[in-house]
Order: C-alpha cells, then sequence, then structure tokens
C-alpha cells in the first residue's frame, strides 16, 4: 500500500492576532495566499503524473487543504478526521494503512502529517515536520514476514 501525506500549501494567516485555535471557524476558512496556489499547482501537476488512477484522495475540511487538494484536477472526498485536531491515529485509520488496497492521498495539517511519518519511520513524535505544499510518499510492503515502512519520495514544490 502506497501512502501520501500531502500537506496544505502556504495559508494566510489566522485573522486574530494571537493566532486563534486550530480547527476554529476562522481557522477552517483561511484560503491559501498567492504563493500557496503556485505551490499547490506545481505539487499537483507532478502528483497528478505520478498517481495510479485508482487513487483515493482523502481532504481536510479545511478550505486550504480542499483548495490544495482541488489542483490535483481529481475527486476528492472530504473527510473530517483529517481536521488541524486530527490524531495520527484517525489518519491511519481514514487512509486504511497499512492493509488498504489503493494508494491513498491524505491532504492535511502539521502537526498530524508529521506525527504518522514519525510513528511509520520510529522517530520521535516531535522530529518530523512537513514543508508546507510538500509531501512525504510512503510504502508498507512484506519482506521475510515482516511489515516494513519505505520512503519512497519526498518532494518540495520549490525542487519541482
Amino acid at each position: 500500500m502506497d501512502l501520501i501525506l500531502w500537506r496544505h500549501a502556504q495559508a494566510e494567516l489566522h485573522p486574530d492576532p494571537d493566532g486563534g485555535l486550530p480547527g476554529d471557524k476562522a481557522d477552517m476558512a483561511r484560503r491559501l495566499t498567492s504563493r500557496g496556489e503556485k505551490q499547490a499547482a506545481r505539487m499537483g501537476a507532478w502528483l497528478d503524473r505520478q498517481l495510479p488512477s485508482g487513487a483515493v484522495i482523502l481532504c481536510s475540511p479545511a478550505v486550504r487543504a480542499e483548495q490544495t487538494a482541488q489542483a490535483l484536477n481529481r475527486k476528492i472526498r472530504i473527510n473530517a478526521t483529517l481536521a488541524p485536531d486530527g490524531s495520527p491515529r484517525q489518519l491511519l485509520e481514514a487512509a486504511q494503512w497499512p492493509t488498504g488496497k489503493q494508494t491513498v492521498v491524505l491532504v492535511g495539517h502539521q502537526p498530524a502529517l508529521g506525527r504518522v511519518v514519525a510513528s511509520l519511520l520510529g522517530l520521535p513524535e516531535s522530529e518530523c515536520s512537513i514543508k508546507k505544499g510538500a509531501l512525504w510518499w510512503l510504502r508498507c510492503r512484506e519482506r521475510e514476514g515482516s511489515s516494513q515502512t519505505l520512503v519512497v519520495t519526498v518532494q518540495t514544490p520549490e525542487l519541482l
């Protein structure tokens, strides 16, 4: 199974000068900046060329995540567990990792996406951060009766 974790591209700042709370109404309404739109378009074009036709795209209900996912020009499914306050366990369950049969793209937020990477690679939770607009492509495979997580690629919009 392949799992792609795609962090939303650069978005407007929260209108609350104190930053508000992740997942509050104002946070969920934040839109991509013009730079974020370019990041999403660049990554979306690259990813669309790499993905199999049956890939499932699951997206946070936050506007900035939806705008990022729409750059793929594929059908997306909004999934509330990918909201900014989602847990790594919830994200992996939504993706049906590691037993799912299809490639799954999760479009979401930090710190949850970074925590998923950390848990799958055996890193301390705080040591993995995903840059805005970037993705991690992971693969689960069986070798000699043991399940392994492979890093297929890590991409940032600036490197494409």
